[in-house]
């Protein structure tokens, strides 16, 4: 256990001003009863001393209340057997989660398994394990995500984990760097298909609540095959693969930014709702505007007023157009596939309409030359285009400069710092880092914490 606690000093999961609760069964009590060798007898004796260990560590955290004092448990494989008792496991749970490190030493690979289980289980969490030889697979399959290192002990664990990499160390840019980045891209592409298929469907809504649900489609058959096929699909692909909030070496500079993924700042209910009520609200002046710029009057210089077929190519121009724009602001950082993808799907939507428009009616049905013969040429179309695109993006625009200067989250607090050209300054630097400092953290920035602390302790002694 002497080798397990110094391990956890030199990787930094534990710490001098740690408080630790040591749980095992080297006590004369036990051991007397092991030279008896009355099997029965050890195991209850055994089983008593982890639980009265365990109350014991529990009521020393309750003790400690709201102090910024953080423990540690250190616990050995032979009282983990017991402490993975059914009638004891969640005690210890409350135990483990209400310290800062854990560390399980000469534990089995069953054990290692079990105490997985009961972490993803028991406290709801998504749980990570990292192992690098065969009696690590359990482990490893057990968690949400397991990771394994390819070294000297085989491939077993590599064969048996989702990610695999070459050494440990490079654990910390697996998290701090790609983990962020996966989180941000996978949130908000997420959002990003619920506001875009809300922005098209709704529409289709509101026409057919106008035309009193008479069956008739806004838009052409294909129109509406296409939408999520050709016009829509690659620019979220690109901000998938593509998008940084902030660049790798800000990231490990400030390694409190992967704890917003840790809260889910960025999948939350009330993030996910804001992106569907901007769906709605995008809908709802697309719809709107466009019918009230194309009812009761001249289409072009004909005379000619709008039928079904122009107010669902105009309203449709008008989804392709606000839906790739609303990509290109939600984009952190641009590059030229980016740039590519969300003109492009829009070029697209402008050569596919002209092409298929000048196929035989059988085919094109309502599209045939509708925008050769009536969109292009007239300057309402244009005019309507650019008025309804800009009408609907204004408010996230607005909202969303008025909450990155005023009301940053903490990745945007970050890029302001790059922005104003502050981030060699240490003060500011060390500023927007204690931002969302917990005193149970560990790594530097609990070291750095930790030794802040102290020196203030020692301040009033020397005076």
């Amino acid at each position: 256990m002497e080798t397990a606690i110094n391990i956890g000093f030199a990787s930094s999961l534990l710490r001098q001003d740690m408080k630790q609760i040591i749980i095992n069964l080297e006590t004369p009590e036990i051991h007397s009863l092991e030279k008896t060798g009355e099997k029965d007898a050890i195991a209850k004796a055994s089983k008593e001393n982890v639980l009265l260990q365990i109350i014991n560590g529990k009521a020393q955290l309750k003790y400690a209340g709201g102090n910024s004092d953080a423990f540690a448990l250190i616990i050995d494989g032979k009282s983990l057997a017991y402490a993975l008792d059914d009638d004891i496991k969640h005690i210890f749970l409350e135990l483990a989660v209400g310290c800062a490190s854990v560390i399980c030493c000469r534990s089995s690979p069953k054990q290692k398994a079990l105490v997985t289980r009961l972490v993803k289980s028991g406290n709801g969490k998504t749980t990570l394990a990292i192992g690098d030889g065969a009696n690590d697979v359990g482990m490893l399959q057990e968690a949400d995500i397991g990771v394994g290192i390819s070294g000297v002990e085989g491939m077993q664990a590599v064969m048996s984990s989702d990610i695999a990499i070459a050494q440990f160390r490079y654990l910390e840019r697996l998290l701090l760097v790609h983990g962020h980045w996966c989180y941000r891209r996978i949130s908000t592409t997420i959002c990003y298909f619920f506001y875009k298929n809300i922005t098209f469907g709704f529409t289709l809504f509101l026409y057919e609540a106008y035309t009193t649900f008479s069956s008739t489609p806004a838009y052409n058959d294909w129109f509406l095959s296409l939408y999520n096929v050709c016009f829509s699909s690659l620019p979220v692909i690109a901000l998938g693969v593509f998008d940084q909030d902030v660049s790798a070496r800000y990231c490990l500079k400030f390694p409190l930014l992967y704890q917003e993924g840790v809260q889910n700042v960025l999948f939350s209910w009330r993030r996910i709702l804001g992106w569907m009520f901007n769906g709605f609200y995008s809908a709802i002046i697309i719809f709107f505007l466009c019918k009230s710029s194309l009812q009761s009057q001249a289409f072009n210089h004909e005379g000619k007023t709008p039928g079904k077929e122009i107010l669902g190519g105009t309203m449709y121009t008008c989804i392709v157009w606000v839906v790739n724009l609303q990509m290109a602001l939600a984009i952190n950082y641009f590059t030229l596939i980016q740039h590519i993808v969300i003109w492009g799907s829009i070029l697209v939507w402008y050569l596919f309409i002209t092409v298929y428009g000048e196929l035989p009616t059988s085919i094109s049905t309502s599209a045939y030359r509708v925008f050769v013969e009536a969109l292009a040429p007239s300057l309402s179309y244009w005019v309507i285009t650019l008025f309804v695109v800009v009408s609907t993006l204004l408010p996230y625009f607005i909202y969303s400069a008025i909450q990155m200067r005023f009301f940053p989250m903490y990745h945007g607090m970050i890029q302001w710092l790059r922005y104003e050209g502050q981030c060699n300054d240490p003060e500011y630097c060390d500023m927007v880092r204690q931002r969302s400092i917990r005193p149970t953290t560990v790594g530097f920035t609990a070291r750095l914490e930790a030794k802040k602390r102290s020196v203030r302790r020692s301040e009033p002694e020397s005076c």
